[in-house]
């Protein structure tokens, strides 16, 4: 872009998408005259699924409008709570990358749709749409495909993190172990005799206390990993609400 120049200031939690010699405040950014204020956001690197408020020159405007020379463009990060569009449940889609997160997630309770195998850019994006699920990715550039009914960049690479990051966020209601952590469908408690022939003879007899997933019929009871688990679940429900009991 070389038309009218504009002075950007992309705000501190968005710097990181950016050049380090754009990170400043006032960033003289040169435009095209035609584009979108949305356009020329991306363009300095920033996704749209980042970008809360635009103020041009104090005045508050949407990502269509057009920047005119000299304007002052101030960049917000996303309000947190974030709300998504429309009236549809908050769900979610995660990338193949994120397989720990998705976990977590349904461990919590949390609708988390998740594919092993990487579906690849298309298919994730019209996934989304369809189901009506905010994406979350830690790749930009699948949260810049305009088919995407919403989605969310995954600012840390630790699984810890990333979940405070997303509960914090989208502040979801939390009903812990109610999901599958395995293909996200629903549980049910299942009395021991429905489920011992899927059970290992030591596991028969170390416990009593059995769940099930309505879906994909994978059985749960609290093992060696359940004081791990509690760890999650009691850490993130002090912190951002749910109910805790198993």
């Amino acid at each position: 872009m070389n038309g009218p120049g504009i002075q950007l200031t992309l705000a501190p939690e968005l710097r990181l998408f950016a050049p380090p010699s754009r990170r400043a405040d006032r960033v003289p950014t040169a435009t095209d005259g035609a584009s979108s204020l949305g356009h020329v956001v991306e363009s300095a690197g920033v996704p749209l699924t980042e970008v809360g408020r635009l103020l041009v020159d104090g005045q508050e405007v949407p990502v269509s409008y057009v920047p005119a020379a000299g304007q002052c463009v101030e960049v917000f990060g996303v309000d947190r709570p974030q709300r998504i569009p429309g009236d549809a449940p908050l769900r979610f889609l995660l990338d193949v990358h994120l397989g720990t997160l998705a976990r977590r997630m349904r461990l919590l309770g949390v609708d988390t749709a998740y594919e092993n195998e990487d579906i690849g850019d298309p298919a994730l994006a019209t996934r989304s749409a369809a189901e009506r699920r905010v994406l979350l990715s830690r790749d930009r550039g699948l949260l810049r495909r305009r088919e995407l009914f919403a989605g969310a960049y995954v600012y840390s690479d630790n699984p810890d993190e990333q979940l405070r990051d997303v509960l914090g966020r989208f502040a979801p209601a939390l009903t812990p172990w109610t999901r599958c952590t395995a293909c996200n469908g629903p549980l049910r408690e299942a009395d021991k005799d429905s489920v011992g022939d899927r059970l290992e003879s030591g596991t028969h007899r170390s416990y009593d206390v059995f769940a099930q997933c309505t879906a994909c019929e994978r059985v749960y009871w609290r093992g060696a990993h359940h004081a791990r688990l509690e760890r999650i679940v009691g850490e993130a429900v002090e912190e951002f609400g749910g109910v805790a009991t198993p």
